[in-house]
């Protein structure tokens, strides 16, 4: 049943199940079983065994730990410390005071979220967590809901990630293009040149981020959002405290009166520096010959370097407490455990999610979803000019359906290749910008992407209710970002397709504008 419509099953069933339910472990859990059964072929035996081997995979894969997934835990495990401990010292108490004599309006707490999302640009996960951090204490202040936070980072983060060269999105993507290129015989420009001049071809991505700032700025709240954001600025409740939001701690800590702003700034100076050197020196000791930014950041461990980072944001955060206790006496140094185990049960809702996703994840994979998907486009026998869009719209439902962005880019990329190699070469960067947009519209969407679970963790949001409230958000920038595709594939225009794409944002607003004075 492996490339088939049945392999649609599971993630389908999962993806249901959420909106149905929103019970995220119930539906991922229940997406796994269908896919475990599917390729057993519905023999007990077999099917759990599938199930068995999905799991141990994430921990242990080819007889050795699997680095990448055990290092991501970690990580989320020492930035829940970290959390606890800034809490403790009073830096996220004083930040929050610092930041209310400056940022004065909601709508400045979120443009200054946006900010720092495009800013920090190295990494999705650790853009997702890091941003996360920091905009809490400002966003709250300002009765900005969990819900708002999260969808500002999630689409701040992997939209910037795509189109940035020096980051490890764009390392793997220009490795990619670069093997597309060669298979045929594309000598025009070289795999980082024709990156760069897809930028501006990746149109969702222009048009995610003007409508982050749009709707900060202009408080266009719609769908459920308004209804999060409506009950955040009327009750100062930021998020519902009875549903579970990963990253959140579960119990009141003390919390140092003596705490200042560099109580918080120092730790998480100490996370992105220590991260972004480890990042520095695990891809120039990984990068064969010349050690250029480039091959640094293509071969970089960004797992090993998160935790790298970890603990040193944590050294500096531990630092800080002892001060607060040992030298200023203002909290009680028995508190130490507390905040560590505190900080590790805030983020075990997130370690659950990840651990299922990536085991429904890995079963789709063998089920050969994205690859069923693909050989449907291979196969259709479709107009030239449409290409654009319709591999935007496929690599949406691929990564929607397998919660991978990354997986999406893998298979889509070099059959986006094949394609116009056979019909029109000169089609070949547009069609690759489509894949592009696409998977990071449908990893947006889907409650089973990694990037989207963390993206609920750094902001301290339920993760179901971040998935339902950003739905509307990513739908409406993907559907502008569609026509868009459109007109670049039938003019060949990147510059008309991007005009377009701003003529609809600029309807948008007024149309929203007069919606939302009919219902004040």
């Amino acid at each position: 049943m492996e490339n088939t419509i049945y392999s649609l099953v599971p993630p389908l069933l999962a993806i249901i199940m959420v909106i149905a339910t929103r019970r995220v472990l119930l539906s991922l859990g229940a997406g796994i079983i269908a896919a475990g059964f599917i390729l057993g072929e519905f023999h007990v035996g077999k099917s759990l065994n599938f199930i068995w081997q999905s799991i141990k995979d994430i921990f242990v894969a080819d007889g050795e730990l699997n680095t990448w997934n055990v290092f991501i835990l970690i990580f989320l495990l020492l930035l829940g410390i970290i959390t606890a401990f800034i809490n403790i010292s009073g830096g996220s108490r004083a930040f929050g005071d610092w930041a209310m004599k400056r940022v004065k309006t909601r709508a400045g707490a979120q443009v200054l979220a946006a900010i720092l999302g495009i800013i920090i640009f190295i990494d999705d996960y650790f853009n997702a967590l890091a941003v996360g951090q920091v905009s809490r204490p400002i966003t709250d202040r300002q009765r900005v809901s969990r819900a708002k936070l999260a969808y500002i980072i999630d689409s701040t983060s992997a939209p910037v990630c795509v189109v940035s060269p020096i980051s490890s999105w764009g390392a793997y993507i220009i490795g990619l293009i670069g093997t597309i290129l060669t298979a045929h015989g594309v000598k025009e420009y070289s795999a980082f040149s024709a990156f760069l001049r897809i930028i501006p071809m990746n149109l969702y991505v222009w048009s995610a981020l003007a409508l982050v700032f749009i709707v900060a700025v202009k408080g266009f709240d719609f769908g459920s959002m308004k209804k999060h954001e409506d009950h955040a600025m009327r009750t100062g409740e930021v998020f519902d405290p009875t549903k579970t939001a990963p990253g959140e701690l579960k119990e009141e800590l003390p919390v140092s009166e003596k705490g200042t702003v560099g109580d918080l700034i120092w730790p998480i100076v100490g996370l992105v520096f220590g991260t972004v050197a480890a990042m520095l020196w695990t891809g120039a000791q990984a990068a064969e010959g010349s050690a250029t930014l480039f091959n640094i950041f293509e071969n970089t461990d960004v797992s090993k370097s998160l935790v790298y980072g970890g603990l040193i944001g944590l050294a500096v955060a531990v630092i800080l407490f002892f001060r607060q206790s040992a030298m200023l006496k203002a909290i009680d140094g028995k508190v130490f455990f507390t905040g560590v185990w505190e900080g590790i049960k805030s983020m075990l809702p997130a370690v659950y999610i990840l651990i299922f996703a990536w085991a429904i994840v890995s079963l789709i994979d063998q089920l050969q979803t994205g690859a069923f998907l693909a050989e449907i486009v291979q196969q259709s026998n479709l107009n030239v000019s449409l290409l654009p869009f319709i591999l935007f719209v496929v690599a949406g439902i691929m990564a929607f359906s397998t919660g991978t962005s990354w997986g999406s880019f893998g298979i889509l990329l070099p059959i986006a290749g094949d394609i116009t190699a056979s019909t029109d070469i000169s089609m070949i960067l547009p069609a690759m910008a489509a894949v592009l947009a696409g998977s990071v519209f449908g990893d947006h969407c889907s409650p089973i992407s990694d990037t989207t679970i963390l993206s609920s963790t750094g902001a301290g949001s339920n993760h179901i209710d971040h998935v339902m409230t950003q739905l509307p958000y990513a739908l409406t920038a993907a559907a502008i970002a569609a026509v868009g595709y459109i007109i670049i594939g039938f003019t060949g225009s990147t510059i008309l397709a991007l005009g377009t794409v701003l003529v609809l944002l600029i309807i948008f607003v007024f149309t929203v504008g007069k919606l939302s004075k009919k219902t004040a």
